[in-house]
């Protein structure tokens, strides 16, 4: 049996040896009809658009794509010529839910929110939109569920319409298929019209398909902030990326949502497996993630424990760093662009004047230090200020500061 395999796809080499007689390596953007005209099998990535022009004449039997997506598989022409095929669903779900964890920790980090008083709405509650709403629930977040093929077969009780989701939700995150037609079509579904629905300026997180996303509405509605931040990791027209909306993204990352070694290990494995049953081959193979470089965590919370196993904004500003390196953006853009990161610590801090005690975090940690902070009237004015940028948020005003001064003494109390 002879298997063409796309060069990027990882762990692979030792286990297909078990089971074909020969194997060859190539660039998924490289798989030509003459490569593939004697294959029994492919297994390949979404750069690899398996249809007519790449299959017509050739002996390939099956197609096994290591991805969850696989509308880069024209299943319509696999139907008619008889070529099985098969994706890997739920492959790199856990990846995917901690990047959104991580993500959403960055944000209320850096904005200054508290998960537990937000609505999230979660679009699309399969293997990933599943696990995304447990981590939205352990964060005690409120969870709308919008999955139209589920409602249909499970009944309206759980979900909510897109219209709903519109209007109370405070995050909106993406976990859909790519459908360009049909009853569930999914292309552009977030579009002109969906953004002025949107009632409370939400922030946008897209990790499903760019396409799923119309990018120019996208841009248009951060531009008159009709939302309020996007963190975007697919991108329509991939692999190119539209660099305005990368230098307006709070997180913009190239598709690596999912791309964790757990992630990658399984969706190779699911690949063998599909292909071993399919020609009825025993597969004699182990497929396992490589261990951590470093098992053991230290950290002084659970949050600063989840950033230090994955923290979004690196991998955003490297994608950000490239359009300076190259010349697309100038310096000034770029700072810009990565003006906003979270520290590489979250310091575990006191609801009580959190900033004084940042300050002394880092400039006088293990000292005893005493401050002239009156904790009665700290906790008025925070409830006074909470209550007045509630308000101001309405208008997008941001931020707020209040400075009390015992007078006699010239003390700053609160």
């Amino acid at each position: 049996m002879k298997i063409i395999i796309d060069n990027k796809i990882p762990y692979i080499k030792e286990a297909v040896q078990r089971i074909a007689d020969e194997v060859v390596y190539a660039p998924g953007k490289d798989f030509t009809p003459e490569l593939v005209r004697d294959a029994d099998a492919l297994i390949v990535r979404t750069r690899t658009h398996c249809n007519r022009d790449l299959l017509e004449g050739s002996r390939v039997k099956f197609i096994a794509t290591a991805t969850i997506g696989f509308d880069h598989i024209d299943t319509e022409y696999c139907k008619q010529a008889g070529i099985e095929w098969t994706n890997a669903p739920g492959c790199n779900s856990a990846s995917v839910a901690q990047y959104i964890q991580s993500s959403l920790l960055v944000w209320k980090s850096v904005r200054n929110k508290r998960l537990n008083e937000l609505t999230i709405g979660i679009i699309g509650v399969g293997n990933v939109g599943s696990k995304v709403a447990k981590v939205a629930q352990d964060f005690g977040m409120r969870v709308l569920l919008n999955d139209l093929p589920r409602e249909e077969k499970e009944g309206a009780e759980r979900f909510s319409s897109l219209e709903k989701i519109a209007e109370e939700c405070d995050i909106i995150t993406f976990h859909v298929p790519l459908y360009k037609e049909g009853k569930y079509k999914t292309f552009h579904l977030a579009d002109e019209v969906f953004f002025q629905s949107l009632k409370r300026k939400p922030v946008i997180i897209n990790t499903s398909r760019g396409e799923v996303i119309q990018t120019d509405a996208l841009l248009k509605a951060l531009n008159s902030r009709m939302i309020s931040d996007a963190i975007i990791d697919v991108w329509e027209h991939e692999p190119e990326i539209n660099r305005d909306l990368l230098e307006k993204t709070f997180i913009g990352t190239p598709h690596i949502a999912g791309y964790s070694a757990d992630g990658k290990a399984n969706a190779t494995r699911m690949s063998l497996d599909a292909i071993c049953k399919f020609f009825q081959i025993k597969g004699d193979y182990e497929i396992n993630a490589p261990a951590p470089v470093s098992p053991i965590i230290h950290a002084k919370n659970h949050e600063e424990a989840v950033l230090q196993m994955y923290n979004p904004t690196e991998d955003s500003n490297r994608l950000k760093n490239q359009l300076l390196e190259e010349e697309i953006i100038d310096a000034s853009t770029y700072e810009l662009a990565v003006s906003e990161p979270l520290p590489d610590e979250p310091h575990p801090l006191p609801q009580i004047a959190p900033h004084l005690v940042s300050r002394f975090y880092q400039e006088r940690n293990g000292l005893y230090t005493r401050s002239t902070i009156d904790r009665g009237i700290q906790s008025h004015i925070e409830s006074l200020a909470e209550r007045w940028s509630n308000e101001f948020n309405r208008s997008d005003i941001r931020n707020l500061a209040i400075l009390v001064i015992d007078i006699p003494t010239n003390q700053v109390v609160a």
